[in-house]
């Protein structure tokens, strides 16, 4: 109605003034104007009345008087699917929600948006010929009365052809068709068209991806697909700039040759300069046949770590075996080469170790830049022995989890856990600082410092402890386009033995912002059960080109 009763701005005059025989003209088609606007919502009997007062010179006022009448209503109405989906449970559901019965005020905007789902469900079922060849609304003006028939036809059930895949010449067939979400000869879907667009993309090698069916070519039943690939520049070299309240200011820079020896292998080089963190980290991963996410990877590195509790060195060899078992899940086998120098509680000790460990995860979350709901676990066991040439023998399980809620008004709640437990014989003081257990921090619990929480040495030093239990509660709202206010209480600290827990608390209250590139994350947060509790600010943030 708003939109009936604007006036067209060419009608206006640069200096914002309007003939007033334009006006005239104008107001009097306003009455066909309203009748059209509500026509769509059942009122085909709108009596509209003008008024055009003079307020004063060169301004008038437009008055309105509106009568909708009876509204006519559906008498009849017929919705049938024919073809070879006629039986399709997903098409026969939106037939029997058709959101018009009879008696109803015949709202055609109801009716559009049904019709266009009924067609959306079909063409994504693989009916690509699906078509109305009967859609009629007759309208009674004078008994008020309309009927309605609508008819999808589907036509046949079309599958997936043959895939032919265009600019990416480098990279070995086998490896580009595993990123198809479907198989030749599956039946035709959209989704499954964004999935494999995803596939690639979500891949970092190609910047650009165009599916298209090829309908034309359809034969016997079988659309091919024709791919088209925008690869990235195969060597990138890739800069970053961040702050975090638990790793201080850091930079950061990547090498990346995604398509080494044009086998679709990824070698990486990643250097972190931050305060409290170096590492220098070298990493070739080579993608196995069978499943996308399936790959064997080989890394060497550097990396030091100076924070309140200890500081640390460490040099690592490590090969990881990692399968893909579909459905957003991944399990691997690894074994990691150790050898890490520390100073805790005034102590300086070295540890060679052998560590092969085990690990299965599964992450799904609805946007990977800001999600609104989704969940993601990690089971974990690793271990050391004499016998393979540790220093020490252990074994350690690891377990974490998250779970992000989508509640109504723009509010999310995530939840987080973190677990650990070490069985083992040796003194603590021969377990090298990454294998012990520590809490506080961005991650864990905030209003304490990072690696900060755990049990003590007899002169009050922390030196962390054979077991880890964090939790977390956080309740976000969003606002604007961008932003987000938040509350969280979390909870948790490292231990040797249960009846020792003693468990750190924090809350307070955050605010998000979300770029492209990931939140920045501002967050305020108070000790709870300390006898002198203090407040501290965890920052998060970081970009990279």
């Amino acid at each position: 109605m708003r939109a009936a009763l604007t006036l067209p701005t060419d009608l206006a005059k640069a200096d914002g003034t309007v003939e007033r025989h334009w006006l005239t003209r104008f107001v009097g088609q306003v009455p066909d104007k309203v009748g059209k606007a509500l026509e769509p919502f059942g009122y085909f009997a709108t009596i509209t009345s003008t008024q055009l007062e003079n307020q004063r010179k060169n301004q008038w006022l437009l008055k309105v008087k509106v009568l909708r009448g009876e509204p006519v209503r559906v008498t009849s109405l017929r919705v049938v699917v024919t073809g070879a989906g006629a039986e399709e449970k997903r098409l026969q559901r939106l037939v029997a929600e058709f959101p018009l019965r009879e008696g109803d005020i015949l709202r055609q905007d109801h009716y559009e948006r049904a019709k266009g789902e009924l067609k959306a469900s079909a063409l994504d079922l693989g009916y690509l010929q699906a078509d109305f060849p009967r859609h009629v609304i007759r309208v009674d003006r004078g008994r008020r009365s309309a009927e309605i028939e609508l008819e999808l036809a589907t036509g046949p059930r079309l599958r997936f052809g043959k895939t032919l895949i265009h600019g990416a010449p480098d990279f070995p067939e086998w490896f580009l068709l595993q990123h198809l979400a479907y198989a030749e000869g599956d039946f035709f879907s959209h989704d499954k068209l964004g999935q494999t667009q995803f596939n690639f993309l979500d891949s970092d090698r190609f910047r650009d991806v165009l599916l298209t069916p090829l309908e034309e070519l359809t034969d016997e039943e079988m659309v091919p697909v024709s791919v088209q690939l925008t690869p990235r520049t195969r060597h990138r070299l890739r800069p970053g700039v961040g702050f975090g309240t638990d790793t201080g200011a850091r930079l950061s820079l990547r090498y990346r040759d995604n398509n080494a020896f044009h086998r679709a292998h990824l070698l990486d080089a990643d250097l972190l300069l931050a305060e409290r963190r170096q590492s220098l980290v070298a990493s070739y991963v080579m993608p196995n046949r069978g499943h996308l996410e399936s790959r064997t990877e080989f890394s060497v590195g550097y990396q030091a770590e100076d924070v309140e509790t200890y500081e640390s060195s460490s040099l690592f060899a490590e090969a990881r075996q990692v399968w893909g078992l579909g459905q957003g899940y991944l399990g691997s086998v690894y074994l990691r080469l150790l050898q890490e120098d520390y100073r805790i509680a005034d102590e300086d000790r070295r540890s060679r170790l052998t560590i092969p460990g085990l690990r299965l995860s599964r992450r799904q979350y609805s946007d990977p830049i800001r999600p609104r709901r989704g969940s993601s676990f990690a089971l974990e066991a690793r271990g050391a022995h004499r016998w393979l040439a540790s220093d020490i023998s252990l074994l350690q399980f690891l377990v974490s989890g998250n779970v992000l809620l989508e509640l109504p008004g723009r509010w999310t709640l995530f939840a987080r856990t973190e677990g650990g437990t070490t069985l083992q014989d040796e003194p603590l003081a021969d377990v090298p600082t990454s294998l012990r257990f520590f809490a506080g921090g961005d991650q864990s619990v905030r209003g304490y410092a990072y690696q900060s929480l755990g049990p003590q040495d007899a002169n009050g030093d922390v030196i962390g402890g054979k077991h880890l239990g964090v939790a977390s509660l956080e309740l976000e709202r969003a606002f604007l386009t961008n932003w987000g206010a938040s509350a969280f209480y979390d909870a948790g600290n490292a231990f040797n033995n249960l009846s020792d827990i003693d468990w750190a608390q924090g809350a307070g209250l955050g605010v998000r912002y979300y770029t492209p590139v990931g939140p920045i994350k501002v967050d305020l947060a108070r000790q709870i059960g300390e006898p002198n509790p203090s407040w501290r600010l965890h920052v998060s943030v970081g970009f990279a080109w």
